[in-house]
Order: C-alpha cells, then structure tokens, then sequence
C-alpha cells in the first residue's frame, strides 16, 4: 500500500523534508520512494506542494500521514479536518479508574512498636 510522507533531508539541526510518495513498509530513511510531489522547509515554514500529482496518487489509492494530511488540509488541497498527529500518554488516566482499587485494612491501622522494658536482668 502506498502512503504520502516526509522523508527527512538536510544536516544536524537544519532538517528539511521532502514529501514522498512511498511503499507503507519502506524505511522513512531508506530513500526508496516512487515520487516525489513536494518539499517542506519547517525553518523558513517554506512548503511547495504539486497539486496535481498528489491530488493523482490518491486517486490511485494513496493514504497521506497524519502530519502530511494536516500540511495538505491547510493548503486546501484536500477537504476534510486536521488529524492529531501525536498520541495523548496512558499515564494522563482519569482519577475515576483510580478509585475501584481496594486499599488493605492493614495500612488504615497504625504499627504498634514494641515497648522496652528498663528492667536489666544481672
């Protein structure tokens, strides 16, 4: 299945994409595409996108990434809403779920420490 995403061009710390289309199992990096239809510079926040042949590979049956989706939402180029593209942490949970777990009548009790008794035996 081909998928419409960014292939990462450029040096350390100056990242410039290109907008690939590409097979879903290739490797991001691996620089095996079947076209390109665009460019990204996120410095400059330059995009040059080719309208017709994106519009062309998803006809043919191209699924674009959620990131590519949103760059192609706001030019218009396709209708439809923005996805998010980043996954909210399980570690942000509802307290709710919290509450159905039972506390041990053992910790409601406090510790009874031994007392030492002063007598010395000789």
């Amino acid at each position: 299945m081909l998928e419409i995403r960014l292939l990462r061009i450029g040096r350390k710390n100056q990242p410039s994409y290109k907008v690939v289309v590409t097979d879903r199992r290739n490797a991001p990096k691996g620089g095996r595409f079947v076209d390109e239809v665009g460019s990204w510079n996120p410095l400059t926040k330059k995009r040059i996108l080719d309208q017709e042949k994106i519009k062309s590979w998803i006809s043919k049956g191209a699924k674009a990434s959620d990131t590519v989706h949103n760059m192609l939402v706001e030019e218009k180029i396709v209708k439809g809403e923005k996805i998010e593209s980043h996954k909210k942490s399980k570690k942000e949970q509802p307290a709710s779920q919290d509450s159905g777990k039972k506390e041990s009548p053992a910790n409601d009790q406090p510790k009874e420490t031994p007392e030492k008794s002063e007598e010395k035996k000789d």
